[in-house]
């Protein structure tokens, strides 16, 4: 039987047939590295409602939050999911959302055993993406300032060629704001 075939239960606010379409999102979701046209409403529903995950306003702004900021956020969400990890809640700090006593325990145990497979490849995915972003950041700024960066093991002949300054800059500094207070 594959993960997506698991047998749910009913429940008084989810039904079987629900779960078993929130678990085949999650792992589409997953399989699709976390693309913003995978993430269902199905499936952001049930993070919010039965996960220990708050709104975020809505869909997009929960997908925005944790997919789309480059932030630390996917990688907590991320260690939630992780079946290797105790299932610490990524915004509540708590595993309260894996209790057998809430709706959709069985489901929300399915998608933490369906997680572990994918999860180090999204991680080292992600952890790319924001290395990239981060270089074209420092990129950017240090164009800004008429820099370049010069990439590890380069020859440092050709640093030190690009960092002598004309005489008249060395040692001058040129104070932005003139100074307002004098004695």
């Amino acid at each position: 039987m594959s993960r997506e075939d698991q047998q749910f239960s009913d429940e008084k606010f989810m039904s079987a047939t629900e779960k078993t379409t929130v678990l085949r999102a999650w792992i589409r979701f997953l399989d699709n590295g976390c693309k913003k046209n995978q993430f269902t409403k199905a499936l952001y529903d049930h993070l919010i409602q039965h996960c220990s995950f708050i709104a975020h306003y809505d869909r997009h702004g929960f997908y925005n939050v944790y997919f789309e900021r480059l932030t630390p956020e996917i990688f907590r969400f991320f260690d939630q999911f992780d079946p290797q990890k105790p299932g610490v809640s990524a915004e509540y700090g708590t595993t309260h959302w894996l209790s057998a006593h809430n709706t959709g325990a069985d489901l929300n145990v399915a998608m933490r055993e369906a997680a572990g497979s994918y999860l180090d490849g999204l991680r080292r995915h992600f952890a790319e993406i924001q290395r990239q972003a981060e270089i074209a950041q420092v990129s950017r700024l240090l164009a800004k300032h008429g820099l370049t960066a010069i990439p590890a093991g380069a020859s440092t002949a050709a640093a030190s060629e690009s960092a002598v300054l004309p005489p008249e800059h060395v040692g001058t500094i040129h104070p932005i704001q003139p100074q307002l207070f004098t004695d």
